[in-house]
């Protein structure tokens, strides 16, 4: 199901057939070093990860992580989307995408199409983001569609500390 369109993307719900995507970035340089090893070694792994994630946060909540791809030949790019974590009041927007379609403007357009969604469609009144304090690239983006720093936050182990974005609408 498609929740987003934009000139380049198309941004829609992620499926078990999407695995093999999910097994590529979940092993980026940059995933683990940002979001973390989830431990995804393999295609069931990967299609765990969806089913056990993303497709349970649709059901419980009705939104989640999102598969992005071109609109010209469906090639999945990167994932962007909400996400409703134990750890935070509010719901926050995550995004993550192959390091070879960075510098492409991808992740702004996907990212401007999320936050729109959750605006008008889920009637969010509040978006927050977390990111590492190192993660310069995310934090940018991050205040580019609008977002701001708040506050450093305990990440949800006590392990490290997270900047903390947000916008109210």
């Amino acid at each position: 199901m498609k929740i987003a369109e934009t000139e380049r993307l198309i941004v829609r719900l992620l499926t078990e057939k999407d695995a093999e995507f999910i097994l590529e970035l979940l092993n980026e340089p940059s995933w683990i070093k940002y979001i973390g090893d989830k431990g995804v070694r393999n295609i069931d792994d990967a299609r765990k990860y969806i089913v056990e994630g993303p497709m349970a946060m649709y059901g419980q909540f009705g939104f989640g992580l999102y598969l992005v791809e071109t609109k010209d030949d469906e090639t999945p790019v990167g994932i962007c989307g909400l996400i409703k974590r134990e750890s935070l009041e509010n719901v926050d927007i995550g995004f993550a995408f192959l390091e070879r379609y960075g510098s492409k403007g991808f992740a702004y357009e996907a990212a401007t199409a999320v936050m729109e969604y959750g605006r008008n469609h889920l009637h969010l009144h509040r978006i927050v983001a977390i990111t590492t304090e190192d993660n310069e690239k995310s934090a940018k983006l991050l205040e580019k569609i609008g977002l701001t720093f708040e506050k450093l936050i305990p990440s949800h182990d006590g392990e490290e500390t997270l900047k903390l974005f947000a916008v109210e609408y």
